[in-house]
């Protein structure tokens, strides 16, 4: 597993604004019914990555307009509660992202919440470069954190290791520290190294 010092990755260095999946009509992705991007590349590297496959920048095909499309029409549906981004690193996918979260933001407004994994943690996020920021603002819910295979537990809700957590995006940024989600079930079963204190 790689630690970046904040603004060592840039996504404009990175990126090749390729999309590794996209999946609609999902439930495993977050709250509800979900339609989920996978974006391509990660440098995290995590031991036992359940996707290291997606962690090559030019795996799957160019991110293109037709899928943004795709992707508007299938939220338009009213059973759809949101949209996620995974990967790979969606924060070293900054540019195909912001596309989809700012289109998104402008066809349904709140109405549809966004989800995202990442690898980075909130508070590194925050130390991060413009980009990451913007995208974080965009979001509602962050699972945040390396994998880390010592601390894998199946049993977590949504995350695979207990450093991971749940975060309302907009609480924390208004609250300048990580607020775990508050449908979070099981943030008692998080490891005491991932709980930060003021």
């Amino acid at each position: 597993m790689r630690n970046p010092k904040p603004k060592e990755w840039l996504s404009s260095e990175y990126s090749q604004q390729y999309i590794a999946d996209y999946k609609p009509f999902n439930f495993v992705d977050g709250e509800g019914v979900r339609n989920s991007l996978y974006v391509s590349g990660c440098l995290f590297a995590c031991e036992g990555c359940f996707n290291k496959a997606v962690q090559n920048f030019h795996y799957g095909q160019p991110f293109n307009e037709a899928l943004l499309e795709t992707i508007l029409t299938d939220l338009n549906h009213d059973y759809v509660q949101g949209l996620t981004l995974l990967g790979g690193e969606p924060f070293l996918n900054t540019a195909v992202c912001l596309t989809v979260v700012r289109a998104v933001r402008d066809t349904f407004g709140q109405k549809k919440d966004i989800w995202s994994w990442s690898g980075y943690t909130f508070e590194e996020l925050l130390l991060e470069s413009q980009d990451k920021l913007d995208l974080l603002a965009e979001l509602d819910v962050l699972v945040d954190g390396r994998f880390e295979l010592a601390k894998r537990d199946l049993s977590l809700q949504f995350r695979g290791s207990s450093n991971q957590r749940i975060l309302d995006v907009p609480q924390s940024l208004e609250q300048k520290k990580a607020v775990i989600w508050s449908k979070c079930m099981d943030a008692n079963k998080l490891d005491e190294t991932s709980v930060h204190q003021d």
